[in-house]
């Protein structure tokens, strides 16, 4: 019998065990897994804190006892510590130390990543934080139940902290994000970012940016006084340091695998590693991005689910090929969403691609229909070509701003020139769009200004 073990029970790994069983019954999968929650959405977790999602165990895709009723059998609380590829076996250490080695036919490594912790003075006091598993997790949960800060400060304004911003003002709390860069959410252009910080202000989140963040200190009274640079200074009752992941790779090194940007792991489009036998996928990786022509560090869930899915398939005898990541993301922000794909003026200059930009305010549907609401939409193109490079949206909470960027990325996927997004033959009904759907409009409105 065939044995496959995967290091990392998160999207990567539980996807690649489901897939690998799927196809081939008769293979023995074992799933080792550092805590007790496999299959956790950890994109779900800024929700259960902010008691939207009233039970942790509903943020798993799927429950334990479902994946082992598929025929995959979990090691929880199992830490690998060592692979040894020439032998094929995995060294692992339980709760109680005790030392199992596990031996493979094929290995899949998920072990995905861990949060960035700064060179920040004083960032291990109590009741400072990262957040990235549910571990953390419930850690904050027990701070705050325990402790009842009032207030709380976010180091970093990507999408976790925007996210958990929302969060933990639904729990009543003074929040406070500090920013390195000159806006928030830099994953779209500044311009925009100033439209989410507006929208935080408006609900009481104060934003400060342009401040690096240097010491951070506890007072007499308990309470954090964080410092940093022209001269910043904060006094705060906790601290959530959420400034972006870097990859797991330890397990990686052990084995000789050879990694590359950011020290993630290098893949080819198979999920293949450069030690035979052995694949890797999720957030551990590097990801081929689909325009660049290159890879790039990109950890998404949405990735991690499909690279896992292939390296399952492959490692059960498959040929399938990751086809590429064109960094589509979304993000709610109290009543606004802001979503993005592909590439904006920033990247393609980067790139060396001659691009423009053209800016589209149009209703979500139509505007004689109560509740319409007006979505900003920013196409970036080929000048010379007309081909899409990108888009970026900001509209309100129901305007489907997620449904108008997926199809920006579908089109981005074939290839698509801007032009040809007016003969895609879109839904329509007054309260839901417009006989031409606010992204065909968009499209039009670029071709006329570019």
């Amino acid at each position: 019998m065939k044995r496959l073990l995967i290091i990392g029970g998160s999207d990567a790994g539980i996807s690649a065990a489901l897939r690998a069983r799927e196809l081939d019954p008769d293979v023995q999968v074992t799933v080792i897994v550092a805590d007790r929650y496999p299959n956790y959405s950890i994109c779900g977790i800024p929700y259960y804190l902010s008691g939207e999602v009233q039970a942790a165990t509903d943020l798993a895709h799927r429950k334990a006892a479902d994946i082992e009723a598929a025929g995959i059998q979990l090691l929880l609380e199992h830490k690998a510590e060592q692979v040894d590829a020439s032998s094929r076996t995995v060294t692992v250490r339980d709760t109680k130390q005790q030392l199992t080695t596990l031996e493979y036919d094929t290995l899949i490594l998920g072990t995905g990543a861990v949060s960035v912790c700064p060179d920040i003075s004083g960032v291990d006091l109590p009741g400072i934080f990262t957040l990235r598993w549910m571990g953390d997790t419930f850690d904050i949960e027990r701070y705050l139940k325990d402790k009842k800060p009032r207030s709380v400060t976010l180091i970093g304004g990507g999408y976790i902290g925007m996210e958990m911003a929302e969060a933990l003002s639904r729990r009543g709390l003074s929040v406070t994000v500090v920013e390195y860069a000159d806006s928030v959410l830099t994953t779209v252009d500044t311009d925009l970012g100033q439209r989410v910080k507006a929208e935080l202000t408006r609900h009481g989140v104060q934003v400060v940016n342009g401040v690096g963040v240097q010491a951070i200190e506890s007072g007499s009274d308990g309470r954090l006084e964080i410092k940093g640079s022209n001269s910043f200074t904060h006094v705060t009752e906790m601290v959530l340091v959420v400034v972006g992941a870097r990859p797991m790779t330890n397990l990686a090194a052990s084995a000789g695998i050879p990694t590359g940007l950011r020290g993630a792991i290098k893949v080819n489009s198979s999920m293949e590693t450069g030690v035979p036998h052995i694949y890797a996928a999720g957030d551990c990786v590097e990801t081929w991005h689909r325009l660049l022509n290159a890879y790039t560090y990109l950890p998404l869930g949405t990735t991690s689910h499909k690279q896992g899915r292939i390296a399952g398939e492959n490692a059960v005898g498959g040929k399938q090929e990751y086809a590429g990541s064109l960094g589509t993301q979304s993000v709610k922000v109290f009543d606004l969403v802001i979503a993005r794909t592909g590439l904006h003026d920033a990247d393609a200059k980067q790139a060396g691609i001659d691009s423009f930009s053209a800016d589209t305010e149009v209703w979500d549907h139509k505007v004689y229909y109560p509740g319409a609401r007006k979505m900003l939409i920013r196409v970036t193109g080929e000048q010379r070509t007309g081909r899409l490079l990108g888009a970026q949206i900001i509209g309100h909470y129901g305007a489907e701003v997620s449904k108008r960027i997926d199809i920006f990325a579908a089109a981005l996927f074939h290839g698509m020139t801007i032009e040809a997004l007016n003969d895609l033959d879109l839904s329509y009904t007054p309260p839901l769009s417009s006989p031409w759907d606010p992204v065909q409009i968009s499209a039009q409105n670029w071709l006329q200004q570019c």
